[in-house]
């Protein structure tokens, strides 16, 4: 496993810290305000989206692999509802460091 400390992109690192910590400030904060998302190929409501699989049902991500320059993960991801399961991960970054968008899918 990798340690969310390690995770060489800054802003990707955010997003896991603030998913780990169910840090909703710092997850908004790891975000553009019109970023986008999209769940097994389906764009989705992200404010809904992360309410739901994030922050009622405690979502944690270990990572397992990283991969082009830190924007595409392998993660071990579990919450309350679906238990524990391994997902692809992919982010799209700004030149200010924060996430425009970010696809997960089932690995």
């Amino acid at each position: 496993m990798i340690a969310p400390s390690q995770l060489t992109d800054p802003a990707v690192r955010a997003f896991v810290n603030a998913v780990n910590a169910g840090d909703r400030d710092a997850f908004e904060a790891a975000l553009t305000p019109d970023a986008t998302m999209s769940d097994d190929g389906s764009d989705r409501n992200l404010a809904q989206w992360a309410e739901r699989e994030i922050f009622s049902s405690c979502g944690h991500m270990d990572i397992e692999t990283e991969s082009d320059g830190g924007l595409a993960l392998v993660v071990n991801y579990r919450n309350d509802t679906w238990g524990e399961m391994r997902t692809a991960w992919r982010f799209a970054t700004t030149d200010d460091g924060r996430i425009s968008r970010f696809e997960t899918v089932q690995a």
